[in-house]
């Protein structure tokens, strides 16, 4: 026999369900700025991230890579634990200034994107860089038309990825542009230069992780979040 169930349990059911989605939906929308973005760093811990070593850490509201040396290891790179296709990306970024290290070396790291295998990004994925000296290029690629980096102080980035396109802004200027269908032939660029790629760049995946490189020396990170373009 089936007992009868009064309204009154039904509608408390109802609020604590309501309640419960409410709370998930919230947590989601949590991670969503007023502009589409999805915030990749919360500026507490790296959740939403894997890296295979302790190298990286939150620390003051920024994403910080502390001094290692200058040994640089690909197993340490940081990568974001979601794939992205089409997007924007959106960063700041801070090197200390002068030789740092046993080594005395410039800061130096780099902006990951579409990152195929993560145990070997510099063969996989395409390297937006991060120096002192001459920021907003993509790595071994196109080279920076304009310089508009600020040496010691935060510099942001815009990187555009759409299909074959990538676009490079830094302290809202364009510095550099790469139509990856164009480069069609390994190790070699469409201007007949050489770079370091075993496979043409048109053959490279467009979907992968973003990452940044340990490059064994200190670099600073916030306010980074994407909006994914290919939903």
């Amino acid at each position: 026999m089936i007992k009868e169930i009064k309204p009154g349990i039904i509608v408390l059911f109802a609020v604590v369900l309501f309640a419960l989605v409410g709370c998930q939906n919230s947590q989601h929308l949590d991670q969503i700025d007023s502009e589409g973005f999805t915030v990749l760093f919360n500026g507490k811990d790296l959740s939403g991230w894997t890296s295979a070593t302790g190298n990286w850490k939150a620390q003051n509201g920024e994403l910080v890579l502390n001094n290692r040396n200058n040994v640089m290891k690909s197993s340490s790179y940081l990568f974001t634990k979601q794939a992205y296709g089409d997007f924007v990306l959106e960063l700041d970024y801070k090197l200390p200034l002068g030789p740092v290290g046993a080594k005395g070396k410039s800061a130096n790291s780099g902006v990951f994107i579409r990152v195929e295998d993560k145990a070997d990004p510099v063969q996989t994925g395409i390297e937006v860089q991060v120096t002192n000296t001459r920021g907003g290029s993509i790595y071994d690629l196109v080279r920076a038309k304009v310089d508009m980096n600020k040496p010691g102080e935060w510099n942001h980035y815009r990187i555009i990825c759409i299909g074959s396109l990538i676009i490079v802004e830094q302290n809202g200027k364009e510095t550099a542009t790469a139509d990856l269908n164009k480069w069609t032939t390994a190790r070699k660029n469409p201007d007949g230069t050489k770079n370091k790629f075993h496979r043409p760049l048109k053959d490279f995946a467009r979907r992968g992780y973003i990452g940044f490189q340990d490059h064994g020396t200190p670099v600073s990170f916030r306010n980074i979040r994407v909006k994914a373009l290919d939903r």
